[in-house]
């Protein structure tokens, strides 16, 4: 069956994972994570050496169940397979969806930046999965010089992909305002710091949960 994408896409940034004690936290994250309902998620390492993106990728993995979650490598394509993850992301500047595509295989998943504003041109022609599009609101978690596009930029994004298109709304979104960018046409929200910089996030993510369902 195919994979059915969620509402919500928790992005795990390294910048929040402690010095020592990594793979112990991120064993111990996974597991709770997975045991709260998440099905989908990203991890995210923009200056870690490949050393550590692959313990840090190991840890998850032995976590989360390869048939309980998806697992999506931010950028590395390259590293996709040696992980065992379920598919990557990536944005300009990283790998094409083209080139991902070839590195990562038909059957992973692929993501990448579809536009801010607008759609980018000829992205709906792309090999990839899901489009991220935003910033919906002002994130402090992600650099961007973008300016937030609000509930209102998404409706016009969804109008202009078309309906069948599975578009990932990201940045600055809150619990309080994801019902009303899913409501505006995006597919599932991405969601960082409002999860991981939660006292419990598995707490946050079944809070989550019960009010997207």
């Amino acid at each position: 069956m195919a994979f059915i994408f969620p509402k919500l896409y928790p992005i795990l940034d390294s910048a929040i994972l402690p010095a020592n004690g990594r793979t112990e936290f991120l064993t111990r994250l996974g597991a709770s994570l997975t045991d709260a309902g998440v099905t989908l998620l990203e991890y995210r390492n923009k200056t870690g050496s490949d050393a550590e993106i692959l313990a840090d990728a190991a840890a998850l993995r032995a976590a989360m169940p390869a048939d309980r979650v998806r697992l999506i490598l931010d950028d590395r394509a390259d590293l996709v397979a040696t992980v065992g993850f379920d598919g990557v992301h990536v944005d300009a500047g990283d790998f094409t969806p083209a080139e991902a595509r070839v590195l990562i295989g038909p059957d992973r998943i692929l993501g990448t930046f579809g536009g801010s504003d607008a759609l980018l041109p000829g992205i709906l022609d792309a090999p990839a999965d899901y489009l991220a599009v935003g910033p919906v609101f002002t994130t402090t978690t992600k650099h961007t010089t973008k300016p937030p596009i609000g509930v209102e930029g998404v409706r016009e994004l969804r109008a202009e992909a078309g309906p069948n298109v599975i578009l990932s709304a990201a940045a600055g979104i809150t619990l309080d305002t994801a019902p009303a960018v899913l409501a505006a046409g995006a597919s599932m929200v991405a969601v960082s710091a409002a999860i991981f910089r939660a006292q419990s996030p598995a707490a946050e993510v079944h809070r989550w949960l019960s009010r997207l369902s």
